[in-house]
């Protein structure tokens, strides 16, 4: 008896990294010392080293049951880019920039033309959020996990000044919210959209007229990246007073998070065009629209709060950037933090 007959391969491992070494390298950052196969991931800290008071930000995220959908459809480059843009975005509505990520893949049997093209949407996303992937793991769990299923989770590592860290301390009534659009359900709320909709493959492969795609392919699209766009508002010298990204929990848990005591958010749910997907699932499942809100982004991947006298701006820039970004509301005084939608 060996390892590989209790279910474990170490040489489709060793292929797994021989194959995925191409789409790492392209990840690769100045600060990146060594290369990929060592026991830790080693990163130079002299990109923060000009900052008045470096402060390391980090964060850690999964995909959850999208990647359900994924296997029924058999793809699987694009759901890392999922689990990239979960991470870095958190770091980047705090102000950070992402450094270098590292990601954990749970596997029932090591395919490794699997593992590589799970790893290879991995790098997409780090490449689009510009951080390095320094390292990860590829886990086989035999009598754990079905030989066709994975799991993915990821961590990232950033930093920012302490003076530009958004923490939303500073936002008043009067203060102007900007949505920056989502591209599609992202990353949240699966569970619940594997009871509206039939999970075989015939039905995710049907083509919509309402959607311009399949069902599947809607709902694979990989979670919108915001890392370049909070940068651009950085370098345009706009000051963002607080930033939510909007993630499981939708608008009622996420938009709070980021006021300050004594002040609410009203969002005006005209403002900005919701993507038919969401519409799909509502009228499917005969789901309350307080439901949807409390589930899904509806639209807007990420709301920003900016004062009166920059809307306009910040609105501008981020289109220059090729970012779709619109005035949804406003900061007003409440007696707790809270978001009304009207």
């Amino acid at each position: 008896m060996d390892y590989k007959s209790a279910g474990v391969d170490i040489e489709a491992g060793y292929r797994s990294v021989e194959l995925i070494k191409q789409y790492v390298d392209k990840t690769r950052r100045p600060e990146v010392l060594g290369g990929l196969g060592g026991f830790s991931g080693a990163f130079s800290m002299k990109s923060i080293q000009k900052m008045k008071n470096p402060v390391l930000l980090s964060g850690t995220d999964g995909v959850g049951t999208k990647i359900k959908v994924a296997l029924l459809m058999d793809r699987h480059d694009t759901i890392g880019i999922d689990c990239v843009a979960m991470c870095v975005n958190d770091v980047a509505c705090a102000g950070g920039e992402p450094l270098f990520f590292l990601d954990y893949i749970a596997c029932g049997k090591n395919k490794p033309e699997k593992i590589a093209q799970i790893v290879k949407g991995v790098a997409e996303g780090c490449k689009e959020a510009g951080c390095a992937l320094i390292g990860g793991e590829t886990a086989e769990h035999p009598g754990m996990m079905p030989e066709d299923e994975y799991d993915l989770a990821g961590f990232v590592a950033g930093a920012a000044d302490e003076e530009e860290i958004i923490d939303g301390r500073d936002i008043v009534p009067g203060d102007v919210l900007i949505g920056l659009a989502s591209s599609g359900v992202h990353s949240n709320g699966f569970s619940l959209i594997r009871k509206v909709f039939p999970m075989k493959a015939e039905n995710l492969n049907r083509y919509y007229d309402g959607l311009g795609a399949s069902l599947g392919e809607t709902l694979l699209t990989p979670t919108k990246i915001y890392v370049k766009a909070l940068k651009k508002l950085k370098e345009s010298g706009i000051r963002v007073k607080g930033c939510s990204h909007i993630t499981g929990g939708g608008f009622y848990e996420n938009i709070p998070r980021m006021l300050p005591e004594g002040v609410l958010a009203k969002i005006r749910k005209a403002s900005y065009p919701v993507p038919p997907i969401f519409d799909m699932i509502r009228s499917e499942g005969g789901i309350a629209e307080e439901v949807m809100y409390n589930t899904y982004n509806m639209g807007l991947g990420m709301v920003l709060a900016v004062s009166r006298e920059e809307a306009d701006r910040t609105v501008q820039v981020l289109k220059e950037a090729d970012e779709p970004a619109y005035i949804v509301g406003e900061a007003t005084g409440g007696d707790r933090k809270e978001v009304i939608l009207c």
